[in-house]
C-alpha cells in the first residue's frame, strides 16, 4: 500500500471533506485506469485507489478506520477457516459508485474479460456478542457460518464436464428481445434470459452434485480476530466469506456486527472505563486508602482525599480501553454510604459530632406528634 494508509493513497489530508476525497479519487482513477495507463503496477495502483475511496467515502467506515488505525482495520477484514479446505479466499472488493462520468471519459468503460451477466456473491451479515473484557483487550473467536461455496465436483462451473457453452436461447447475450408493433412504431422489450438467467452461458452437461447451480451449501467454523477497542455497532468485514458468486465472479463478504454485553462492575465512556467504590462518611471526611480491582483483575491502591464529595471521579491512569497502542483511564466514582443501623458506640460518636457542629440529636423517647406539640 503506497504511503502506508488510505489518506496517502489518495494524496489527501486526514481532515479532507467529502468533496476533496471525491475529487482526488476521480483524478487518480482517470490517471491509473488500466485502459489508459500502461505503466507497470498500474492495475494494482488502481485497486488501491478504489479500496481507499470505498472506505473514506463512507462516513461509518471512515470513522472506524480512523479509530482503529490502518493495520487494525485492514487485518480485521481478513480471516481464515479452521478445518475445511477447498475454499478460495476472496480478493479485493472495489466500490465503483463514483465511476459514472469516468466511464464516459473512457468511452465504453471497462474492457475486462468478465462474461455477460456474471454476478458476484451476496454479502452475509452476522451479529456477535462479546464481553467488555474482549472489547478492551481484543480476542480471537470462532463462529459457525452457513453459506454457499463453489461446488467441488464441478469447480463451480455447474457442468459435469467443467465446460460452459453459449446459451442457445439468447445466443450468449444473457437477454431476450420481444418486439411489438404499436401505433407509435416498433418497440423492443429486453428481459433477462430465463434459460441462463442473464449469464450468457450454460453448463454443457448439468453437474450431478449441484444440479447445475455451481454451488453447494456448507457449514464452516471461521476464525475471527476481535481488535482491541472495538465498540457496539462496529462491523468486521471478512473478504470472500459471503455467498459464492457465479463461476469466475468473486464471492461476497461476511460482515460481523459486534455488540458488547453490559458488565456488572464497569461502564465504558469512549476509551475510559468507569466503576464505583463505596466509602463511609468518616472515610469521606477524613480521607482514606481503598483497594480497587481493575478490569484485568489487578489490585490498585487508591487514595481518597479528605473532604471528597459524593460521585466525585478519581482517575487511575492507563487502566482503560487499549486502542491503537494507547490506553484510556479508569475513573472511580466515589459513593458515600450512610449506615442505616450503626452500632451504639458509632451512633454515640455521630451524636458527639452533631453537638460539635451546633446541632441537637432528636430525642428518641419523644413521639412524632410530641415534636410538633413542643414547637407549638
Amino acid at each position: 500500500m503506497a504511503g502506508g494508509n488510505y489518506y496517502d493513497v489518495l494524496g489527501i489530508s486526514r481532515n479532507a471533506d467529502e468533496k476533496e476525497i471525491k475529487k482526488a479519487y476521480r483524478n487518480l482513477a482517470r490517471k491509473y485506469h488500466p485502459d489508459v495507463c500502461k505503466e507497470a503496477g498500474a492495475e494494482e495502483r488502481f485497486k488501491q485507489i478504489n479500496e481507499a475511496y470505498s472506505v473514506l467515502s463512507d462516513p461509518q467506515k471512515r470513522a472506524q478506520y480512523d479509530n482503529l488505525g490502518h493495520d487494525t482495520y485492514t487485518s480485521a477484514s481478513k480471516g481464515s477457516y479452521t478445518g475445511g479446505g477447498g475454499f478460495h479466499g476472496g480478493g479485493f472488493s472495489a466500490d465503483f459508485s463514483g465511476f459514472g462520468d469516468i466511464f464516459d471519459f473512457f468511452s465504453g468503460g471497462f474492457s475486462g474479460s468478465r462474461e455477460t451477466g456474471q454476478r458476484g456473491g451476496s454479502d452475509l451479515l452476522m451479529r456477535m456478542q462479546i464481553t467488555l473484557e474482549e472489547a478492551v483487550f481484543g480476542a480471537d473467536k470462532e463462529i459457525d457460518v452457513n453459506h454457499t461455496e463453489a461446488c467441488s465436483h464441478c469447480n463451480g462451473t455447474g457442468s459435469e464436464t467443467k465446460k460452459l457453452v453459449h446459451c442457445q436461447r439468447c445466443g450468449g447475450s444473457g437477454q431476450m428481445r420481444q418486439m411489438s408493433q404499436t401505433v407509435f412504431g416498433q418497440f423492443v422489450r429486453m428481459s433477462t434470459c430465463t434459460e441462463c438467467h442473464g449469464r450468457g452461458r450454460v453448463p454443457e452437461k448439468k453437474c450431478t452434485a449441484c444440479r447445475g447451480s455451481g454451488h453447494t451449501q456448507v457449514h464452516r467454523k471461521v476464525a475471527v480476530h476481535i481488535p482491541a477497542g472495538i465498540e457496539t455497532g462496529m462491523r468486521l468485514r471478512m473478504e470472500g466469506f459471503g455467498e459464492a458468486g457465479d463461476y469466475g465472479a468473486p464471492n461476497g463478504d461476511l460482515f460481523i456486527e459486534v455488540q458488547v454485553r453490559p458488565h456488572p462492575r464497569f461502564r465504558r465512556s469512549g476509551d475510559d472505563l468507569e466503576t464505583d467504590i463505596e466509602v463511609s462518611p468518616a472515610q469521606a471526611v477524613v480521607g482514606s486508602t481503598v483497594e480497587v480491582e481493575t478490569i484485568d483483575k489487578k489490585k490498585v491502591e487508591l487514595v481518597i482525599p479528605p473532604g471528597i464529595q459524593y460521585n466525585t471521579a478519581l482517575k487511575i491512569p492507563g487502566e482503560g480501553v487499549r486502542r491503537r497502542g494507547r490506553a484510556g483511564d479508569l475513573l472511580v466514582r466515589v459513593k458515600i454510604v450512610i449506615p442505616t443501623q450503626p452500632k451504639p458506640e458509632v451512633r454515640s460518636l455521630y451524636e458527639k459530632i452533631l453537638e460539635l457542629e451546633g446541632h441537637s440529636p432528636p430525642d428518641s423517647k419523644k413521639g412524632f406528634f410530641s415534636t410538633f406539640k413542643g414547637k407549638k
